[in-house]
């Protein structure tokens, strides 16, 4: 309701002078002051003076209430931006490794067309950028900002536009089919890998305590479900006597 205020407001200011319509703009400041004597003396002389006046308070008004909108939808923004970070762990340093990235890697991944390819790489530089980015909003000084809002605009814009890059890369990525129409990876092989190593770590230690054949053949199994598993997962199960 207030922001469709908002827009009736500057919808009368947006109109040429000669076409406004007097009284709805005497109402509006009616509205906005809920000064009963200075709607009626408008009311009772229409002035030239009078349309100036209007003008000028509801023009006021409307800054007013452009800035607190712009506030609103900037704490909106900032909260995109908080699930954004968790989701896509942004809190870590840039120098975690690389190897995390790879669970998301199709195992036809050097036999896909190059475009397709690139979306992989261009990911990795996006979560990269992502991170920047969040840093640097994390360390902006806002204590003497003449506006904050204004300075964290554009570190919250481009977060959420990367995001969405980065949500559209790894669809077409993942979705991608090859000429026979045949998908060769979705979306649910990756949860699948994702819950078999789950399982693996799960169960790992319960093997080291009392391994038995049918566990580790489990063990096994998970593993063969598992999307490029990490040098460092590979090696436990060596050491476990699994592999």
């Amino acid at each position: 309701m207030e922001n469709q205020f908002t827009e009736t407001l500057q919808k009368w200011l947006n109109t040429p002078a000669s076409e406004r319509d007097y009284a709805e703009g005497a109402m509006l400041l009616l509205k906005l002051t809920g000064n009963q004597i200075m709607y009626r003396n408008l009311m009772m002389r229409r002035t030239r003076q009078g349309e100036q006046f209007i003008e000028y308070q509801l023009k006021k008004r409307l800054t007013f209430r452009l800035r607190q909108v712009t506030h609103e939808q900037v704490e909106q923004m900032q909260k995109q931006v908080d699930g954004i970070v968790v989701k896509r762990n942004l809190e870590k340093k840039q120098t975690a490794p690389v190897s995390e990235f790879k669970t998301g890697k199709r195992v036809d991944h050097d036999d896909l067309p190059d475009e397709i390819q690139a979306l992989y790489v261009e990911n990795l530089s996006i979560v990269q950028k992502m991170r920047e980015l969040h840093l640097k909003l994390r360390s902006l000084s806002l204590e003497n900002a003449t506006c904050p809002d204004s300075e964290r605009y554009p570190f919250l814009k481009e977060l959420i536009s990367l995001d969405k890059r980065l949500h559209s890369n790894w669809k077409a990525y993942d979705h991608y089919t090859g000429a026979d129409g045949e998908q060769v990876m979705t979306e649910d092989l990756r949860e699948q890998s994702k819950q078999a190593v789950r399982m693996i770590n799960l169960n790992k230690n319960r093997y080291a305590k009392k391994p038995t054949e049918e566990l580790k053949g489990k063990i096994l199994a998970w593993y063969g479900k598992v999307i490029n598993p990490t040098d460092k997962l590979t090696a436990e199960l060596k050491d476990l006597g699994i592999l």
